[in-house]
């Protein structure tokens, strides 16, 4: 009989949340610390780290508890687009239970305008990183026989709009990485799935919402008339971490508002 009381919980796992400094990565963190696990906070930005384990973690705990139980949330340095701090953190963080990565960049800019340059620094951390996280942290996994990956995808890898040419092809490609990835490390236990939000009031969209009529477009298109706030991409985390979803792999799921559902254009009269 499953224990349908605790089947979020995360209690005894290690979970390290890539991007963790800010954003969906930051509240991520904090759902997955509350269900219980122990989360490492993991970003370039070491002092934004710190800034989500110190909103995590009490003010002011009992002394006798905080020196038997360390923090729930642990901040550590890590710059993704070094395949060598990839493997180092592997090394030095331990077992791990749960792998979320947020960490994403985007360039607007209509594809005959793009450079080269300009293509690499998408595809590099969007693509490249996210391929050397999975492969390290996945072998790990894979070697002890369980484990959950989970990476951000994007609305972008199925519905596109102009300007948004290398960041969709990045979106779309991780789809079909972590499908890859959870057919290859399926028989070992590990399960690996992406999420993929809509529009999110984050750093990343600060160009959308500086223009009025473009943030306004953007929030009548999904069915729900407006736009994600960070903290609601972290359900779906903590659900594809926990025993509620011991049995989804290579899947995507889609916390869009109802983007992808709905035309959006017109709303035809009865």
């Amino acid at each position: 009989m499953r224990d349908y009381a605790n089947l979020f919980r995360l209690d005894g796992r290690h979970a390290v949340v890539v991007g963790a400094g800010s954003g969906i990565g930051r509240e991520s963190a904090l759902a997955l610390a509350a269900q219980g696990a122990r989360v490492t906070c993991a970003d370039r930005d070491l002092d934004a780290a710190e800034e989500t384990t110190n909103l995590g973690n009490p003010a002011d705990p009992v002394p006798s508890v905080a020196a038997q139980v360390p923090s729930q949330l642990t901040s550590y340095e890590l710059d993704v687009l070094d395949p060598a701090a990839i493997e180092r953190a592997v090394a030095e963080l331990g077992e791990v239970d749960v792998l979320v990565f947020t960490a994403a960049t985007n360039v607007r800019k209509r594809l005959l305008d793009y450079t080269g340059d300009e293509f690499d620094r998408v595809v590099a951390l969007n693509l490249r990183a996210s391929f050397d996280l999975v492969r390290t942290f996945g072998k790990a996994m894979a070697e002890r026989g369980s484990g959950s990956i989970i990476g951000f995808s994007s609305i972008r890898a199925t519905t596109v709009e102009p300007g948004q040419s290398v960041y969709a092809a990045t979106k779309a490609g991780l789809v079909q990485l972590l499908r890859t990835a959870a057919a290859e490390l399926g028989p070992s236990g590990v399960r690996v799935n992406a999420i993929a939000p809509g529009v999110v009031e984050t750093p990343l969209t600060e160009q959308i919402k500086a223009h009025p009529d473009w943030y306004s477009a953007y929030a009548e298109k999904s069915a729900l008339h407006r736009w994600a706030t960070p903290d609601e991409l972290a359900g779906a985390v903590v659900y594809l971490a926990s025993d509620a979803a011991t049995f989804v792999t290579g899947s995507v799921l889609h916390v869009d508002g109802g983007w992808t559902a709905v035309d959006g254009r017109f709303e035809p009269p009865n």
